[in-house]
């Protein structure tokens, strides 16, 4: 597991996320969903890359279901990509790489 890619609960979701000064893509998943584990390197390496400029943050749907709710989580991988506190652009399912930089690359 790469240690550029943070972990957000319920408690700090808000902390992480909303009041990120950078654009932050963040991955609702669960340990059981194997799409969820499948572009988990992807989001390693973006997390890598993008270093500085924008964040990359996983959260356990499972284990913060508050959150989950809150955003209309009915499917995973559901990825949403954050600027300013507000929704800037959303992929369901797993996708590639460069799909996934490109909704990043969208909100820089």
């Amino acid at each position: 597991m790469s240690d550029t890619v943070l972990h957000a609960t319920d408690a700090d979701f808000d902390q992480l996320v909303l009041q990120s000064d950078v654009p932050v893509l963040v991955d609702f998943w669960a340990p059981w969903c194997g799409p969820c584990r499948m572009i988990a390197p992807a989001l390693d390496q973006l997390a890598s890359e993008y270093a500085g400029k924008a964040k990359v943050v996983k959260i356990d749907v499972d284990q913060n279901p508050r959150t989950a709710m809150q955003y209309k989580v009915r499917s995973i991988p559901m990825l949403l990509v954050f600027k300013g506190g507000q929704i800037h652009g959303q992929q369901i399912g797993a996708v590639g790489k460069a799909q996934l930089a490109q909704l990043l690359d969208k909100a820089l």
